[in-house]
């Protein structure tokens, strides 16, 4: 039973390793350091660190094979995303993600007072897959969270692909709902792109819509929605102030749901990306040159102890990885929570467009 999961992770090239890691260079450490803020400046800076779509969506510069040199990159402010951990910086994104989350809740709060109405998430979920379960109860819990409307379809695995497309197209005709997402994957006798593309595009707060994918792959246009956990791991390096222009940085993982969309924010960032997948021959070496690395292949683990009979892990050995490393993500706690603060971030903008209010950080009025 496969689980989906990223890792962000810094190495050392002093120190170099054959294992798959996510890393960020040792230079790069000075941007994950977190000066402890006191809790009432951490409120009052809150606001401030709403997630932007155009910010995620990266600078606007032309190429340009006799680039003049870069400024000095700035330095950071006193808060940061990662607490220090020995050598290795944990990046905390447990934090990140209630930052977000509180914005988004005080906007939700605002727009039911103005037009009596909040955002609505609909899930379609197919079959029993225990973490796909997984995912969809940590969806509707954030939904409670912040105060949003939340909707649940659940077809047994073997119910046919017209019956899932209608499930999708009842949620397409209902104005409470303003994102849909069907939980992946599928069920293989199903076609996943005839169901994806049912989904209504000012509705596809999962960003999987070919027009969507489309618009990111084009740095002249812009998505309605970019990829939640594409999103979440650009939210990271964001916020600790990691470079990002002109840095080597391999993706593990080519799937439409976290490789495809990471590898095509970081090139609209300016990034150089590698990615690797099953049939790449020299994974290691690749690995070794970056400067960044994001994993996102996709690993099971499951545990019988644990209260659900099983437990959710990265695709990196942690205890590896934080000896070598200068930054890491740690599962839970890394990537996952700011990816479902992304799909919450989604659903408000796309009920802010049906409600005609500014979308991305722009307050309600």
């Amino acid at each position: 039973m496969g689980a989906a999961a990223v890792a962000l992770l810094a190495a050392t090239r002093r120190r170099p390793t054959t294992s798959l890691y996510l890393f960020l260079s040792r230079a790069a450490r000075a941007g994950l350091h977190d000066a402890a803020a006191p809790a009432e400046e951490k409120a009052k800076t809150r606001r401030r660190r709403r997630s932007s779509t155009s910010r995620l969506l990266g600078p606007d510069i032309p190429d340009a094979w006799d680039p003049t040199p870069r400024a000095a990159p700035r330095p950071p402010p006193p808060g940061r995303a990662g607490v220090d951990y020995g050598c290795t910086t944990i990046i905390d994104g447990k934090s990140v993600a209630d930052d977000i989350r509180f914005q988004i809740a005080e906007e939700v709060r605002q727009m039911k007072n103005a037009v009596g109405n909040v955002p609505g998430l609909a899930v379609v979920l197919v079959g029993d897959r225990r973490d796909s379960q997984s995912y969809v109860r940590y969806k509707i819990k954030g939904c409670e969270d912040v105060g949003m409307k939340s909707l649940l379809a659940e077809l047994p695995g073997g119910c046919t692909e017209d019956e899932v497309v209608d499930s999708v197209s009842r949620f397409n005709e209902d104005p409470s709902v303003h994102g849909i997402l069907v939980q992946l994957p599928l069920p293989h006798h199903m076609d996943e792109e005839r169901i994806l593309s049912a989904i209504s595009l000012d509705k596809d707060v999962d960003g999987f819509h070919p027009l969507n994918v489309g618009n990111l792959a084009l740095r002249s246009r812009k998505p309605l929605f970019v990829p939640c956990a594409a999103k979440a791991c650009l939210e990271l390096l964001l916020q600790s102030r990691i470079e990002l222009m002109g840095k080597h940085v391999t993706v593990i993982g080519r799937s439409k749901v976290v490789g495809l969309p990471t590898s095509l924010l970081l090139q609209r960032h300016h990034a150089t990306v590698s990615i690797i997948h099953a049939f790449t021959t020299n994974p290691e070496e690749i690995t070794r040159q970056s400067d960044i690395v994001i994993s996102a292949a996709g690993v099971a683990n499951l545990d019988p102890t644990s209260d659900y009979g099983y437990r959710l892990t990265g695709d990196v050995c942690f205890e590896e990885a934080v000896r070598v490393a200068s930054a890491i993500t740690p599962v839970p706690g890394g990537v996952g929570p700011v990816t479902i603060a992304m799909l919450l971030a989604n659903t408000l903008d796309s009920a802010k467009r049906a409600y005609g209010f500014a979308t991305e950080s722009q307050e309600l009025v």
